[in-house]
């Protein structure tokens, strides 16, 4: 969202995302102490992202007030005094990386090399209790996506096979059900100006939060959706002998090098994530390529299951009505294309713009009958639009941002054909992803055109539940929507044969239910 028109011509308010793109378009020389008033809008105060150079900057915007605000209705004024200890807070903090990175390398070595840390011996299954879910990830105010759908997922279905669950998050998170149990452990205040040392700071704060948290409270298993450089929940289960199942989505060294930036402490991010992976009782993976990878990291297959993200198909399912989204956005009597997705680097959202303007640019007559609805906001943003500026189709391309989770049912059933066009790996190796909106696609039986890429390609059969296109070829994928348009009864027996497999196949309980299985399988637990 663009913040800067929220005031006047002496005044603006801006958020994070705004003003990093100020810093990186070289537009911040040009705005120093331009304004007399000058607010950010962050999530959290205390979770400001290089709060010493964030403030700084803000504070060479004015010379008249300058504010920070969040989403919890908190404020703070940021003077030339706030500033100045925010420095010195930078400096002690950094005096004190060389203590974090020892005591990281400490807890390694005490949980990797003995026993001895554990409050109860040996390991036992009891389905009776509840699973004990934990969700460690830095990212905040997370309103949509593919985690947030699985994590609802996993955590709303676990009671259908155990005591109802408790969950330990570093942030709420949309669709979980409100009677689950939840306690939000927020990170302390501290390296937020050091990359990734938060992350290993917050294993501090979790496990003693959670400890108090749990109490006296027994638990079947610990359940963990691993994040970069965390390792409570495998730390959590060896103190109370429990088994640790861990969700493993892919390799962090790997995903910060190709779709993110380098991380700054590779070695020491790997050596936790091989720690987690050789520890944990199981590991659930979504792709069959996850599977094949961590046998070539030596990790035992037989603790490791492969099971596909699914989705709720009470919550998706035909019978919802688009026609209020459809009335907002003018698209009556249109043939809408749709797309939902946080526009990461393997979406391929750049890919169907291109296709977009292809599509117009040699049938122009077209424009009058379909139009392209594109719901998210991230990274590839910047790209799509301008594509969508090159080939002069704004008019034919909605752009609404990123929506709240619950809003997406509605959202697609607005559509008549949903796109799914993920690309290939920038380095040639095999896509390892489970994207969750194509299970939701598929639930709401909808005609989908998707990418030919691994799992992607296994799940979608063509001319039978989807229809299939070349990954990263805007042309391909331009016939491929084409095809669909012009093919309304091809369309919906696409959409009622993918509804019908999902629904046998790839539900939620039936994702949870194998975990379980597998779970039982490897502990010998009842």
């Amino acid at each position: 969202m663009n913040y800067e028109t929220a005031f006047d011509k002496e005044g603006v308010l801006i958020d994070f995302k705004e003003l990093k793109t100020w810093i990186r378009n070289g537009s911040l020389i040009k705005k120093l102490f331009r304004y007399r008033k000058v607010e950010l809008i962050t999530y959290r105060l205390g979770l400001l992202p290089k709060p010493f150079l964030t403030c700084l900057l803000l504070r060479s915007l004015t010379i008249g007030d300058c504010r920070l605000k969040d989403k919890q209705n908190h404020e703070q004024a940021v003077t030339f005094a706030l500033v100045f200890r925010l420095f010195r807070h930078l400096l002690m903090d950094g005096i004190s990386l060389v203590f974090i990175y020892r005591w990281v390398k400490k807890s390694l070595c005490m949980i990797g090399g003995s026993e001895k840390n554990r409050i109860h011996s040996g390991k036992r299954l009891d389905l009776r209790l509840p699973a004990l879910y934990v969700r460690t990830d830095l990212s905040f105010g997370v309103v949509a996506g593919g985690s947030v759908g699985h994590i609802a997922g996993v955590v709303n279905n676990m009671d259908q096979w155990t005591a109802k669950p408790l969950m330990i998050t570093s942030d709420r998170i949309p669709t979980v059900r409100d009677d689950i149990e939840s306690h939000i452990v927020l990170p302390e205040a501290r390296f937020w100006d050091y990359n990734e040392i938060p992350s290993f700071f917050y294993n501090v704060t979790l496990f003693e939060a959670a400890r108090a948290i749990i109490g006296h409270m027994k638990f079947s298993f610990v359940y963990q959706r691993y994040s970069r450089n965390n390792f409570v929940g495998l730390r959590l289960a060896e103190c109370y002998g429990i088994p640790f199942v861990l969700e493993y989505n892919g390799p962090e060294v790997w995903i910060g090098r190709h779709w993110g930036n380098r991380l700054p402490y590779e070695a020491l991010t790997e050596e936790i994530e091989l720690l987690n992976l050789r520890k944990a009782e199981m590991i659930v993976v979504v792709s069959r390529v996850i599977h094949e990878e961590l046998e070539r990291r030596g990790i035992d297959k037989k603790k490791v299951v492969f099971i596909p993200n699914g989705v709720d198909t009470n919550q998706y399912h035909p019978g919802i009505d688009g026609g209020s989204v459809r009335k907002k956005y003018g698209l009556e009597g249109k043939i809408v294309i749709g797309f939902i997705g946080t526009f990461g680097r393997w979406h391929g959202a750049e890919v169907l713009a291109e296709a977009a303007g292809l599509i117009f640019k040699f049938n122009p007559s077209l424009g009058d009958k379909i139009h392209f609805l594109l719901i998210g906001d991230g990274p590839m943003m910047p790209q799509v639009r301008e594509t969508i500026a090159k080939y002069d189709v704004s008019p034919h391309v909605t752009l609404p941002g990123l929506l709240p989770q619950r809003e997406g049912p509605r959202t697609m059933a607005a559509c008549d054909i949903l796109v799914a066009s993920h690309i290939p790996n920038p380095d040639g190796t095999p896509f390892f992803g489970s994207p969750t909106k194509l299970f939701e696609y598929m639930a709401m039986g909808k005609g989908i055109v998707a990418s030919r890429l691994d799992q992607i390609g296994d799940l979608l059969a063509h001319g039978r539940t989807a229809w299939l296109v070349e990954p990263g070829d805007p042309h391909s994928l331009q016939e491929g929507i084409q095809v669909l348009v012009n093919d309304f009864s091809l369309c919906q027996r696409l959409g009622q044969a993918a509804r019908e497999e999902v629904v046998a196949r790839y539900t939620w309980r039936a994702h949870t239910q194998q975990i379980i299985q597998k779970l039982k399988e490897v502990t010998h637990g009842a």
